[in-house]
């Protein structure tokens, strides 16, 4: 990958909005090549998407998320790739991994109710054929999220003493 390609892609990460003008200054071109580079990692599969971060606590909608770690029986000339493609189906379901350790997958989803998030682990997930065990982690606070400071720092409250 050219230089200008991932310097694009670490601002475009940080923010999904950036300028294109901006862009172009820090990079030292134009904002047609900018643009151009964009379009073609869009159409390459580089750039996959674009996302809004939001605190639903503060936007009054209070979401509940939870990660699961998932144990499977990988399917015979498939690997995990089919069972993974299949948990990534349903619409609950945000994120889907592959990781190490004792568990298979790390499957992230959302919901509006601890019940109805323990409802789908345990209707869905958990009926699965090759899913032999899970495991749910309830996010109870995000401090950071996708490289954001969701919570700032507090500031003291009481003043500083000074002679």
């Amino acid at each position: 990958m050219n230089e200008i390609r991932s310097e694009i892609l670490k601002h475009l990460e940080k923010n999904s909005k950036a300028d294109l003008g901006e862009l172009a200054v820090l990079l030292g071109t134009n904002e047609v090549s900018i643009a151009n580079e964009i379009a073609d990692m869009e159409k390459e599969g580089i750039i996959c998407g674009y996302h809004t971060l939001i605190d639903w606590d503060k936007a009054g909608r209070g979401y509940v998320n939870a990660l699961i770690e998932v144990r499977v029986t990988p399917q015979r000339e498939k690997g995990f790739a089919k069972t993974a493609a299949r948990i990534g189906n349903y619409p609950e379901v945000t994120a889907v991994y592959l990781i190490s350790g004792g568990y298979d997958f790390l499957v992230t989803i959302d919901g509006k109710t601890l019940l109805e998030v323990s409802k789908f682990v345990s209707e869905k997930l958990s009926t699965l054929d090759e899913v032999i065990g899970t495991t749910t982690h309830f996010i109870l606070k995000k401090y950071k999220d996708h490289g954001t400071i969701l919570t700032p720092e507090e500031k003291p409250e009481r003043m500083a003493v000074t002679p």
